[in-house]
């Protein structure tokens, strides 16, 4: 193909107006990345090296592919996140909490919710001083967090109302054998019980307002706690799912002990390694992956993801099968994952980038394999004295997690071994 008759390299537009428009734009930029790919890999094959301006237009097709993506995920997002206010529908007994939890937040009086829990011998509030958000804030700020941050979306959440959530977990289960009629039964092995303990942190935000802006009362309050919390909630959060070292935080997958995965054993994750220090081999780079999927048992592939940030997925964009067919495919549509060999790939841009050493591609069902423990409720703490002429609120959330199954979870290694 020669030069002129190739596409144009994408350009970065504006945001788009709607998600179709960001999908047409996407898919757009995919055709031109395998038109410029398709032309690199003809020039190594003839002339064992790709053209410095065949080089740079890939690298330039592949930022507008990566912007692209980031703006329709921008949208989904964005239409993920109806407005906070419900008002219509709700209970009597939930309209009552929402208005007296909104004279707290504006004026301080509390003295609406105190009488609602001595009526309903609530525990809701603390001997620290705050109250729980209304079911509608809550509700919501959960519903967000599971859009932003990837691994909270895969992994198994759990509500609980105590510190530590302990959970027994059969590693073995029972012997049985064979025997003859009238031989004799002698006592089989007993299952094999671990406990994993799942302890909840406390993940925190002290936004502030003037009193002039609570006294405004076209102000949303509850909607803006919302959007101050919820995405730095959902940083926080992610960052611990994946790299997360235990102390005071979640313990994230990538804090695990990782071996290779033939010698794995309970208690670690197994890795394949890529057979080359900080990159795929240069010969069947793909083998490794499928190495990976395989790893797996039949009953977790089934629901399995890929997880890796956009830096390793722009490597993977350019991998091949025999027939020439790309093994990474764009999105069926919109709001959809992208897959790689048929599974979804979820970006977690925590995921460390392609290193000598590197963990830079995990592989697993993530619902099976990972736990996240939310103890139930966000709290509210308001606090008109600290910083006048500023309100403080400081919002609390209780959160734990770490590995609860640890052959559902695979690692791709970028080592020789």
């Amino acid at each position: 193909m020669t030069e002129a008759s190739a596409k144009p390299a994408p350009e970065i537009k504006a945001v788009p107006e709607t998600m179709n428009a960001a999908f047409e734009d996407f898919m757009e930029a995919f055709e031109a990345f395998k038109d410029v790919n398709d032309r690199r890999l003809g020039e190594i094959e003839q002339k064992l090296t790709a053209d410095v301006v065949t080089r740079e237009k890939m690298d330039r097709v592949n930022r507008a592919m990566d912007e692209q993506k980031r703006l329709l995920d921008q949208l989904v997002l964005k239409k993920a996140r109806p407005p906070l206010e419900r008002s219509q529908g709700l209970t009597l007994d939930a309209a009552e909490h929402k208005a007296a939890f909104e004279s707290y937040i504006r004026r301080g009086e509390d003295a609406g919710l105190r009488e609602l829990e001595a009526k309903a011998f609530s525990i809701g509030s603390s001997p620290d001083g705050g109250y729980l958000v209304p079911p509608e804030t809550d509700n919501e700020i959960g519903r967000r967090l599971s859009v932003v941050s990837p691994i909270r979306a895969l992994a198994t959440v759990r509500q609980v109302s105590g510190a530590v959530l302990k959970k027994p977990f059969a590693i073995a289960g029972m012997a049985s054998g064979w025997v003859a009629e009238t031989a004799a039964r002698p006592q089989t092995n007993t299952p094999q019980l671990a406990e994993l303990s799942f302890p909840t942190m406390e993940l925190y935000a002290m936004p502030a307002a003037t009193q002039a802006l609570l006294d405004d009362a076209a102000v949303d309050v509850e909607a803006w706690i919302s959007a101050e919390v919820d995405t730095v909630f959902a940083e926080q959060e992610g960052t611990a799912f994946v790299a997360g070292d235990g102390v005071n935080k979640p313990k994230g997958f990538l804090a695990y002990t990782a071996v290779a995965d033939s010698a794995w054993s309970w208690g670690n994750l197994g890795y394949i390694a890529t057979g080359n220090a900080g990159a795929f081999k240069a010969a069947g780079p793909s083998d490794t992956l499928v190495d990976a999927i395989y790893a797996l048992k039949a009953g977790h592939r089934q629901n399995a993801n890929f997880v890796m940030n956009r830096g390793t997925q722009r490597e993977i964009r350019k991998f091949k099968d025999a027939d020439g067919n790309y093994l990474w495919q764009p999105p069926v549509g919109s709001g959809r994952p992208a897959s790689l060999m048929g599974f979804p790939v979820a970006e977690a841009e925590d995921m460390p980038d392609i290193g000598a050493g590197s963990l830079s591609i995990a592989f697993g069902d993530f619902q099976a394999g990972y736990l996240v423990v939310d103890r139930t409720g966000v709290r509210i703490l308001r606090d008109p004295y600290s910083a006048k002429p500023y309100v403080l609120f400081y919002t609390t959330k209780r959160v734990g997690g770490g590995v609860q199954n640890f052959e559902a979870i695979k690692l791709v290694k970028f080592a020789a071994n």
